[in-house]
């Protein structure tokens, strides 16, 4: 599988340069809008809609955020990085299960 390898470690790398590449956010409020954790509101609210409920995001979302002091700038970094830190999650959990059924599947051929 050596395309999935580079698959692998292309979204490995997307996923370090959205949290730790340059930016106007602060590196640290990248990370944790990536692990959709320890934000304050009101981005709190729109970090979790992006991560879990994009459809819902609406524009008070945005304006409370932009509101408690950021730029559009950095709002536009942290949405991206909850897009792609819920991508990470959704990716890293269908891999899991991937493996899973795989090891199951021979398992079960192998009786």
């Amino acid at each position: 599988m050596p395309g999935q390898d580079k698959k692998r470690a292309a979204f490995r790398a997307l996923a370090d340069r959205v949290r730790n590449g340059p930016g106007e956010a602060d590196a640290r409020e990248r990370a944790r809008a990536f692990g959709n954790e320890g934000l304050t509101p009101p981005l709190a609210a729109l970090i979790g809609k992006v991560a879990t409920s994009p459809v819902r995001v609406t524009d008070a979302d945005f304006a409370a955020a932009k509101a408690s002091g950021l730029s559009d700038d950095q709002l536009f970094e942290l949405v991206v990085c909850a897009a792609v830190g819920q991508s990470a999650r959704l990716y890293d959990a269908g891999l899991a299960a991937l493996a899973a059924a795989t090891a199951g599947g021979e398992a079960d051929h192998a009786s």
